[in-house]
């Protein structure tokens, strides 16, 4: 095969690199059919193009369309925000961005819970062509500190608290020098880029200026300026960057383009029929991660949805309120989220029969779960989504209509327009039903991580597949399966063992409401399987009860050989369980610190948020 190609390196440290081909080989397809290999390469197939689109264009085309129709609504401020409201504040706040000296290609982090002001300045930079750093809640000082300098940020919008975090001193801390400014005037020795603090609330706070005296500091001029520029912004400019982190090494900030996170919300809306007809979605995933940003925030502008936000946290409660309450249609949520609201104390005083769809995702969905979730919950066109943040985020998701073997137990099939393949430890692809790396290509990924080239070259090769890190399984039907992390994997004896099929298996016991299998250090077996065990309400079980419900189901060697039982699972703010700390508080708990080294050998085991 002959072929030219153009190589260009951008300044986020990803390489691209164009083919034309000029010869095929067709003698690849001469082979008997009946004995060709089925590879396991996919591409997602779609007759719609991707949107060429700005986030701030769609803004304008969705208040003229329907200027009165409701965007967002944060029920916890009994705020409704329309999508000519929408427009009008937003570039308000573009505007006052301006006039602090902020322009295009700045960055400015947001750092809050989910609030009305998360969103608005989420638009805002985007008319202004301002890149958005999402900024984690339970940052502490330290990791507030390298996120802001990391990327050089010029100003930070700051909410007042949420639950034990007080932001404004957790800034003091970092700058004492804040108290003692002027706004405007911040010069610190630690954030020597950091020039503006901006609080949500009413409350003055040394040093900065309060949200809504920056909406104010826009004039005629520097908005009719916002409105001009909407013309000169290009799709591919990147607009956002979001944070992954690591145990072992700094977070890494995914920068992430207009087009990305635009024609992701797109294609997920597509699927589940939004351009069809009006939706209402209930979105209680964070704002600040991709999940909750991208798939819900966007779908506003991207398809003309409501979407309520039900709490500033997660509150399975407040969850299920706003679903009775805004009539929504369609709910958002990783599998911890649907479990907690399932089991809600009052969960069969609301009235959910307004459900019918929306998405699963952030980790390996149990099947148990998902079979209530389509009863007790009336989400029949319920759908599994599978990605990454540095693929902005969805790369693989399922069909309303695929039959349920499929739904319960796959993540779908290849997002359109992405291609897939899964490899073996040599790079080669291996055949369909064979375990393996998922690699993904196309519009989806990212920029690169921000100035951060080794990193992005580890992870995106110079042909443009990304590494996820991912274990997958594709089968003949076209449908892909997460089987666990590379870094997940238990390796008992020389057995590879992949703990979510362990853990689909016990989320069938009668009493036991969720499980988190991990690997833990043995001297003679290298690791061996540890099951923590979340309890239904009121239900009793013992260890070698529940290894007794395995026995003769599973071979012997993926029969846990420690139970142990817990009220609560360590979660990142987006709900997903934190395994390296089930990790680390299993060594505490069984008392196998003498056997550290084990783990310490066993690359990346513990490099995981």
């Amino acid at each position: 095969m002959l072929a030219t190609r153009s190589i260009q390196v951008c300044k986020y440290g990803r390489v691209f690199m164009q083919r034309r081909f000029l010869k095929s080989t067709a003698g690849l397809c001469t082979q008997n059919p009946a004995k060709r290999q089925q590879w396991s390469y996919l591409q997602g197939r779609s007759d719609t193009p991707l949107l060429g689109k700005t986030i701030g264009q769609l803004m304008l085309e969705q208040a003229e369309k329907h200027p009165d129709n409701e965007a967002f609504v944060f029920p916890h401020q009994n705020i409704r925000i329309s999508f000519q409201d929408l427009l009008e504040q937003c570039d308000k706040l573009a505007a006052g961005f301006l006039a602090l000296g902020i322009k295009k290609g700045d960055r400015v982090g947001m750092w809050g819970p989910n609030l009305a002001e998360w969103a608005i300045t989420q638009f805002a930079t985007a008319r202004a062509g301002i890149i958005l750093v999402n900024i984690n809640p339970a940052y502490q000082v330290q990791e507030l500190e390298y996120t802001l300098k990391k990327v050089g940020c010029k100003a930070v919008v700051a909410a007042e608290r949420f639950k034990t975090q007080n932001y404004y001193e957790m800034l003091f801390d970092i700058n004492h020098e804040l108290a003692f400014s002027k706004p405007g005037e911040l010069h610190s020795n630690r954030l020597p880029d950091l020039k503006h603090v901006i609080m949500l609330g009413e409350d003055d706070y040394p040093g900065t200026f309060r949200f809504q005296d920056v909406m104010e500091m826009g004039n005629k001029e520097l908005r009719s300026e916002i409105e001009n520029m909407q013309s000169d912004l290009q799709f591919d400019d990147a607009i956002n960057i979001q944070f992954t982190s690591g145990t072992t090494g700094n977070p890494k900030g995914a920068t992430l383009s207009h087009h990305n996170i635009v024609n992701n919300c797109y294609f997920g809306g597509k699927i589940l029929e939004y351009d069809t007809k009006p939706a209402s979605i209930c979105v209680p995933v964070p704002l600040y991660h991709c999940f909750g940003m991208v798939l819900g925030c966007l779908s506003s502008v991207v398809h003309g949805s409501k979407v309520v936000f039900p709490a500033a946290g997660v509150e399975p409660g407040a969850s299920l309120a706003a679903i009775q309450q805004e009539k929504c249609n369609s709910l958002y949520g990783t599998p911890t989220m649907f479990i907690d609201m399932l089991a809600h104390p009052s969960f069969d005083s609301f009235d959910l029969t307004s459900l019918n769809t929306g998405i699963m995702a952030g980790s390996p969905c149990p099947v148990e779960v998902m079979k209530q979730v389509v009863t007790r919950m009336h989400m029949k066109e319920v759908t599994i989504a599978y990605g990454t943040t540095e693929n902005s985020p969805v790369t693989f998701m399922g069909f309303k209509d695929d039959p349920t073997d499929k739904k319960v137990s796959t993540i779908g099939h290849p997002y359109a327009h992405v291609e897939t393949k899964v490899i073996d430890s040599n790079g080669k692809i291996v055949p369909r039903g064979q375990a393996g790396e998922l690699c993904t290509r196309g519009y989806t990924t990212m920029l690169g991580y921000w100035e951060d080239k080794a990193k992005t070259d580890e992870c995106i090769e110079p042909d443009g597949w990304y590494h996820t890190g991912d274990l997958a399984v594709l089968d003949e039907d076209g449908y892909g399966a997460i089987v666990g992390r590379i870094k997940d994997v238990v390796i008992r004896g020389g057995e590879n063992i992949y703990p979510v099929e362990i853990e689909q298996y016990l989320y069938k016991h009668p009493s036991v409401e969720d499980v988190q299998v991990i690997g833990v250090p043995d001297d003679r077996m290298g690791e061996e399987l540890c099951a923590y065990i979340r309890l239904k309400t009121g239900q009793e079980v013992t260890g070698e009860e529940i290894k007794a419900f395995c026995k003769g189901k599973m071979s012997h060697f993926k029969i846990p050989k420690y139970v142990l039982f817990i009220d609560a699972y360590p979660l990142t703010v987006t709900g997903k369980v934190q395994k390296f700390k089930l990790r680390k508080q299993a060594l505490d708990d069984l008392e196998l610190h003498h056997v550290m080294p084990h783990i310490e050998r066993k690359q990346g085991m513990v490099d995981e948020i």
